[in-house]
């Protein structure tokens, strides 16, 4: 069973930088940046949720 050259590189990580030249890029390359920055907002807003619930709970506690 041999084994292809491509199956011992190191996958790259896809990753965006803001602002980063996007002409180079695939269609593909664009999707996958789309979901990954989609994934991103909804991290970032679940935890914005968690952490106003985490204020109300003390503004209520010490009834501000």
């Amino acid at each position: 069973m041999a084994i292809s050259d491509e199956d011992d590189r190191p996958k790259k990580k896809v990753a965006h930088e803001v602002g980063q030249d996007l002409t180079l890029l695939s269609v593909e390359e664009l999707a996958a940046r789309v979901a990954l920055l989609n994934d991103e907002i909804r991290r970032l807003e679940a935890d914005m949720t968690k952490k106003r619930a985490t204020r109300t709970a003390a503004d209520q506690f010490f009834k501000r």
